[in-house]
């Protein structure tokens, strides 16, 4: 969404940024460190960090500030009242108690994709599940199942736009990292409709998805199981757990 230079607030921009300084990686920061992450002075992001934890959005020691539990007000407002995770979850259970595997909704937001809703995983206690997806996990479009056919909705323009200036991190050593292999594999995505990715995003870990679309054909989500412990032959991904994806995004799109 673009607004008038006049009604731009600076100060909660840069307030947000500082917050969304605050990931897995860095989950504590000082002002010299969300300065550098947020891109603002250290005097403000001091002021920042300070007016935050005066808030009760973050904690500190005096040096150093971390995430404080209000911080779930915003995500669990969305949760609670947006459609798709609402609509999503009874599906996502069914599936995981049909098959012992986990699944999950994921939307695109810049460059990476969040999952907003998530199944458990039923039947298989035991089963080793990937680093760090959990609700509301942020991961890099380009190296998962999800972003890519998020990604094969754009148009050509869109995607460029999408691609231009970006630096594709290397995750794995499978981690597709140019702009012109990633473009054949997300059009490989469109042309079959949904995606495999192999031990891209965290090694032994494979992931299948598909397009979740709204009753007018929009692509709104991406619908994927995640595997982790032995990699499977994408025929036998193909074979065993398209079919049910495939049946649930048809299932979803006259909800959606």
């Amino acid at each position: 969404m673009t607004i008038a230079k006049a009604d731009f607030i600076e100060g909660i921009a840069k307030g947000m940024a500082v917050l969304e300084s605050f990931d897995t990686q860095r989950q504590r920061l000082n002002a010299t460190l969300a300065a550098e992450r947020a891109g603002i002075t250290r005097a403000a992001a001091r002021r920042h960090l300070l007016t935050l934890a005066h808030l009760g959005y973050l904690e500190t020691d005096g040096s150093y500030f971390w995430m404080a539990p209000k911080v779930l007000r915003f995500s669990g407002s969305y949760l609670a009242s947006s459609r798709l995770p609402r609509i999503a979850q009874p599906t996502l259970n069914r599936l995981a108690a049909q098959t012992g595997e986990s699944f999950s909704v994921v939307v695109l937001d810049g460059e990476e994709v969040v999952i907003v809703a998530r199944s458990g995983t039923y039947g298989a206690p035991t089963r080793l599940l990937a680093y760090g997806l959990h609700l509301g996990a942020r991961l890099p479009a380009h190296a998962t199942s999800t972003g890519r056919v998020l990604l094969a909705a754009m148009s050509a323009a869109e995607l460029s736009q999408w691609l231009k200036g970006r630096t594709l991190q290397r995750l794995t050593n499978n981690t597709i990292t140019q702009a012109k292999a990633l473009r054949a594999q997300i059009a490989q995505v469109r042309a079959q409709d949904w995606c495999v990715a192999n031990e891209e995003h965290e090694i032994g870990v494979q992931a299948l998805a598909v397009p979740l679309r709204d009753i007018r054909g929009r692509t709104v989500a991406a619908l994927n199981v995640v595997l982790s412990g032995n990699i499977q032959p994408d025929a036998a991904l193909e074979r065993e757990l398209l079919p049910p994806l495939l049946d649930a995004a048809h299932e979803l799109r006259t909800l959606l």
